[in-house]
């Protein structure tokens, strides 16, 4: 594929420079599967042929870590700027590889803010098309703060069939709004289970909210992902599911997904970077 052009991001900021296309996950509430999201959508964009990368910003509970397979201290070539750490193909950073595993987050939200702000900038990240930003869940001051400071090109909001979770969802994505940043679509977790003995498939946490709510806003349904015990186990043992089952129907429902992102995001007002940028604002 070839790469992709950066895209317009919220307010005053800027597109970084090696980060042309952040895209921020987010969730309303806790235990909808943002993080395992994140994760899977990174990697099903890579295997369209983008450069990727996924930054941990949840720094109540940095779970990328353990589902990349990741451990240790990142390097630092100049003891001021990050190496990003790689895994399936993708680059990774999280807070949670720069404090011990058992380290409680005790921070309020500008402190927060301002480490995250700057481990994206001070990151290397070796000019990548697409950038997955896991926001912490919720949509307090710390969230609308991160979504202030950070050059946004759009947001994915992931959420289940219940209704409870779908009224969060529904906070997040007025959220968004509110900080100018396009909500690309929503993304319905935990859909549908098949039965792994007999195939019946059903419906454990409802359904139809997700649909619901992309009439209610004009926001389209990315993709729905099914409640599947391999999605789980393959993340907590640090191989996300599409890195290491590529042809399961749960891979090919995040690689759908991405492809949809993709189509979404190519409809957004197209922005120059770089050299480019510089000669033509010098003209």
């Amino acid at each position: 594929m070839s790469r992709l052009p950066s895209h317009a991001v919220q307010g005053e900021l800027k597109p970084l420079a090696n980060a042309h296309n952040i895209i921020a996950v987010g969730s309303g509430k806790g235990g909808v599967g943002k993080s395992t999201t994140a994760v899977n959508l990174a990697l099903a964009l890579a295997a369209e042929g983008l450069k990727v990368g996924v930054l941990d910003a949840d720094v109540y509970g940095p779970s990328i870590p353990t589902m990349l397979g990741l451990s240790g201290k990142p390097d630092s070539p100049d003891g001021k700027s990050i190496l990003p750490m790689r895994a399936y193909g993708i680059e990774a950073m999280s807070i949670g590889l720069l404090v011990g595993d058992d380290t409680p987050m005790i921070w309020r939200g500008p402190m927060a803010t301002q480490a995250l702000t700057q481990l994206l900038r001070d990151t290397c990240w070796s000019d990548l098309d697409v950038l997955i930003v896991d926001l912490p869940p919720g949509t307090g001051d710390i969230q609308l703060t991160m979504a202030q400071k950070i050059p946004v090109a759009g947001a994915v909001v992931v959420t289940t069939p219940q209704e409870v979770a779908t009224m969060d969802a529904r906070k997040a994505l007025k959220m968004f709004e509110k900080v100018e940043i396009p909500v690309l679509g929503l993304v319905e977790n935990m859909a549908v289970h098949v039965c792994s003995q007999c195939g019946h498939a059903e419906h454990i946490f409802g359904s139809g909210g997700a649909q619901w709510m992309s009439q209610q806003y004009d926001v389209p349904v990315l993709g729905s992902l099914p409640l599947q015990r391999s999605i789980r186990e393959q993340g907590d043992a640090g191989k996300p599911i599409v890195a290491a089952q590529p042809d399961s129907a749960a891979a090919q429902a995040y690689r759908m997904t991405a492809r949809a992102l993709l189509a979404r995001l190519a409809q957004r007002p197209k922005v120059r970077t770089g050299i480019a940028a510089a000669l033509l604002g010098a003209g």
